[in-house]
């Protein structure tokens, strides 16, 4: 008995040790593409900065060609010459544990440059990198509208359609019309006057002389889906590097916009609100802010749904807490709200609805509890300037120096949502009982939610938030934007991607400043989102930055095509 127990043991043991063994060899390497070897692209910028433009390896070749504009900005009359290709900064995208030979730092890409691509097999491969200055072969309408009648027309990118929602007549008219930088259009309805009570095909040519789209220009009442945005029909509209191509030179102090029909506010404290186009992105002027001006002044910037715009200042830093407001571009120099209650409030404000009609604005205490101070509108009237302060339930840590609160409607009772730090999860909270109703799960303590935006659209409820980088290293600078319609779908990790709410998201760090050589890192960790519905219902617009990064505009609709 003590033999078979002894044979027993050993052979327990010798089963053992294999087990060990085997699961101590080593995982078989991951191995990069055959096709490219290890590497994926060569990101190239102006020695100052300025643009983004990717090559890729060439198929069955040994070459990487960076496409570099013609003219840059495209949109400018600035044409790129091979002075400006001599001293370009690149940088390559690669495979884990790939390397390349020489490192990259610059390159005359005027030149043949040959790089060493050394991938996880310690294989060797020889690539030859140049630039190309070429012509856009961009051939798009971005915008159309006939203002005689006051219609702007609905582009369908895919079916290269313009509908003008009308019946009325609509012969002999002229257009206003945006295209793709440098092409041409013919007929061009700017200069010729055009029936559109039949279709009208209008041909656009890219600058490239080749390139050619065909757009149908027609009358019609289009369906709208019955419920949220049409699948698949994201567009990005603009990203623009805020110190290259906005030209904003300050670091650290942009951390706000503003979104309305006709403009996206850009608001850097201690210097006047920048204001962009919003389809192109384009800079069309300045907001005076006149005395508001300041570095804790105009500290942080929103928008209502009428297109006023509210500016806040950084209390108890600057004294009282104040809010201004410009109605139709001019800045109100006396305060919309003054209140001197020594809390620390305005790193965030929000609101629902107008402030022309009924609203609720809301800003949160930063003193680590659960509080905001809420103030309400009602027919035009605010209220009080003493705010309501409201202490919420259902977070673990409350928030600190990180949070923001929209109402979902212009009702007090109505649900909110939080985004918060240091609790770092997304919120779903009770109006009548200001409790948790929802929350989704926590994420990585090393990174900042702190913005939030909700709007109606096309029978759905959307919320959109931010999660941000204030290192140098690691990965985060994303944007969600989820559907709320109902919360039976709001629970998960948005980390790992695991929320059924979620219906469109940003990559990581494409946005935000580590996406910017050299980079910059976003020290006070600040970022912004905003959400807008066109007039005509048919367009969710979604803007957000990142400081020290980009602002970035984002098209959603709900056609039924």
């Amino acid at each position: 008995m003590k033999k078979k127990m002894r044979y027993f043991r050993l052979k327990a043991f010798f089963l053992a040790l294999l087990g060990i063994m085997i699961s101590c060899q080593k995982p078989d390497p991951l191995l990069p593409s055959v096709a490219r070897k290890g590497i994926n692209s060569i990101t190239a910028t102006f020695e100052d900065g300025r643009g983004d433009f990717i090559g890729e390896p060439v198929e069955d070749q040994n070459r990487i060609i960076v496409p570099i504009p013609y003219f840059y900005p495209e949109d400018s009359d600035n044409q790129v010459t091979a002075e400006d290709l001599k001293n370009m900064r690149v940088k390559a995208n690669l495979d884990d544990n790939v390397v390349v030979d020489p490192p990259l730092l610059f390159m005359d890409l005027n030149q043949e440059n040959v790089i060493k691509v050394i991938d996880q097999r310690k294989d060797e491969h020889e690539y030859i990198v140049t630039g190309e200055i070429r012509k856009s072969s961009a051939s798009s309408i971005l915008s159309f509208s006939l203002p005689e009648p006051g219609l702007d027309g609905i582009i369908d990118e895919a079916g290269k359609t313009i509908l003008i929602v009308t019946l009325e007549d609509l012969d002999s008219l002229l257009a206003e019309v945006r295209i793709s930088p440098h092409a041409t259009i013919s007929p061009d309805p700017r200069e010729e006057f055009l029936d559109y009570n039949e279709p009208v095909e209008l041909t656009v040519t890219a600058h490239d002389g080749v390139t050619t789209s065909v757009y149908t220009v027609k009358q019609m009442i289009p369906d709208k889906l019955p419920f949220g945005i049409r699948p698949g029909s994201a567009k990005r509209l603009f990203a623009k590097k805020l110190k290259a191509d906005l030209g904003i030179m300050a670091d650290h102090l942009t951390g706000g916009l503003a979104a309305t029909q006709d403009f996206v506010v850009i608001n850097t404290r201690g210097e006047n609100s920048l204001l962009l186009d919003p389809i192109t992105g384009e800079v069309t002027g300045e907001l005076e802010l006149g005395g508001i001006r300041g570095g804790l002044t105009n500290f942080y910037t929103t928008a209502d749904d009428a297109g006023n715009i509210l500016i806040c200042n950084l209390a108890p830093n600057a004294g009282s807490f104040k809010i201004w407001k410009s109605t139709g571009g001019e800045m109100e120099q006396d305060p919309y709200i003054e209140w001197d209650d020594g809390l620390p409030v305005g790193r965030k404000i929000s609101v629902n609805g107008s402030l022309d009609g009924d609203a609720v604005i809301t800003a949160p205490i930063l003193q680590g509890g659960m509080q905001f101070a809420r103030w309400e509108v009602t027919d035009g009237a605010l209220g009080s300037e003493t705010p309501e302060i409201v202490t919420m339930s259902g977070l673990e840590k409350g928030w600190t120096t990180n949070a923001d609160i929209v109402y979902t409607s212009t009702d007090p009772e109505s649900d909110y949502f939080v985004a918060s730090y240091s609790d770092n999860t997304f919120a779903w909270v009770d109006g009548k009982s200001d409790a948790v109703h929802k929350k989704l799960e926590e994420i990585s303590v090393n990174y900042i939610m702190n913005a939030v935006d909700f709007a109606e659209f096309n029978n759905a409820s959307y919320v959109t938030t931010n999660w941000v980088n204030s290192f140098n290293w690691g990965a985060a600078d994303m944007v969600w934007l989820l559907d709320v319609s109902s919360d039976s779908d709001f629970s998960g990790n948005l980390e790992t991607g695991m929320v059924n709410a979620v219906v469109w998201q940003t990559p990581q760090d494409t946005y935000g400043p580590k996406a910017i050589q050299p980079v910059v890192e976003n020290a006070n960790g600040t970022g912004d989102v905003a959400l807008v519905v066109s007039d005509d219902g048919y367009y969710l617009y979604l803007y957000f930055l990142f400081t020290n990064g980009y602002v970035v505009g984002y098209q959603f609709d709900c056609l039924d095509i």
